[in-house]
């Protein structure tokens, strides 16, 4: 066994299961390649075939069979219906929604709608029946998509992701009022009276979630819960909030509803004269890869997105399988545990 494997196999023993990628890395092809092996294609050399099923073998990796049952056709392919929007939530959502389907080796139809209105959502969900889809996993980070998803039905079963469950409809979703609370309370923590927010807008989930969990861990704390900040989720936005919190003496702790409206803030200190986080400590949401590059490090509350897209997945295909008459595990919503990043834009408060 190579060293590769050695680490792949010890990563197993620690009590993680193998994937198709430790499939895949261990012998040396690409993760299409491993799915064309577990689905017998033709498409592969007999070499290469040999030496995918020996890592198989010995990793002892197990592919779930109702995933195995929508690669092979018998129970369709699975739909996503998702925003079309550069946003990085809902753009980190879809690509994980897709990096689990491959990993799963299943195949995805992928429909976009520009506005989540109910005749925009009944034809995407139209669009993907026609492509014989098994199931829909709908990607609804803003309130009128729950309402669109109310006022439409479809002949499978739909999962909601990062929106609000309802009747006759499951929905997986990052707590994102957890997320909130920790971020608050991580300020508190470190000794500052209060924490200021910068909202998103009042239209997305997580938004609306992001300032409940702020004004939860002031109200818990018995602080005074300042007035919040609105803001668009960009960086400009987050700037303009900077700027009129620069200027109130009393604002040492800045919690941002996201990375890239803390970016503004951070720069309308600088501008004003108020080191971060000497006397201003900033907090962020979503963790993007650019955060732990700023000036300085950003603390932020990560969320998962990759064990968000293989769950809304795997809620899927249960569905999938409970409608084929199978036996599989209580389905119902999930709420994943957001995590906090601490850095170094945020530091005990300093009294002058």
């Amino acid at each position: 066994m190579s060293a590769l494997m050695d680490d792949r196999a010890a990563g197993v023993r620690g009590g993680r299961p193998p994937s198709i990628n430790d499939v895949a890395a261990g012998a040396g092809v690409s993760i299409q390649t491993v799915s064309r092996v577990l689905n017998d294609s033709p498409k592969v050399a007999p070499a290469t075939r040999k030496r995918v099923l020996a890592v198989i073998d010995e990793l002892g990796y197990r592919r779930n069979p109702v995933a195995r049952a929508l690669a092979t056709g018998r129970a369709g392919v699975l739909g996503v219906l998702a925003p079309s929007s550069a946003l990085y939530g809902p753009a980190s959502i879809t690509a994980a929604l897709g990096v689990a389907a491959v990993e799963a080796g299943i195949h995805l139809a992928v429909e976009h709608v520009i506005e989540f209105e109910a005749a925009s959502v009944a034809q995407g969900m139209n669009r993907l029946t026609e492509q014989l889809v098994s199931a829909i996993v709908v990607v609804a980070p803003v309130r009128a998509a729950a309402a669109a998803l109310a006022d439409t039905t479809a002949p499978v079963p739909v999962v909601s992701v990062d929106s609000v469950p309802a009747a006759g409809r499951l929905d997986v979703s990052v707590d994102q009022e957890a997320g909130g609370f920790l971020a608050t309370q991580h300020l508190l923590d470190l000794g500052h009276d209060t924490v200021w927010h910068v909202a998103g807008p009042d239209s997305w989930h997580d938004a609306q979630a992001r300032r409940r969990g702020w004004e939860a861990a002031l109200r818990a704390g018995g602080r005074e819960i300042p007035p919040h900040l609105d803001g668009d989720w960009s960086a400009g936005s987050g700037y303009r909030a900077g700027q009129i919190l620069a200027r109130i003496a009393d604002a040492t702790a800045v919690f941002a509803a996201n990375d890239a409206q803390a970016l503004g803030v951070l720069r309308a200190m600088a501008e004003a004269g108020r080191r971060v986080p000497q006397d201003v400590s900033v907090v962020g949401f979503d963790d993007t890869p650019e955060s732990a590059h700023f000036l300085p490090p950003l603390t932020t509350v990560r969320q998962e997105f990759a064990e968000l897209g293989r769950t809304a997945l795997r809620t899927a295909l249960q569905l999938v399988a409970l409608g084929r008459g199978e036996v599989v595990a209580p389905v119902s919503s999930v709420r994943l545990p957001p995590q906090l990043v601490a850095r170094r834009s945020s530091a005990p408060v300093t009294r002058g």
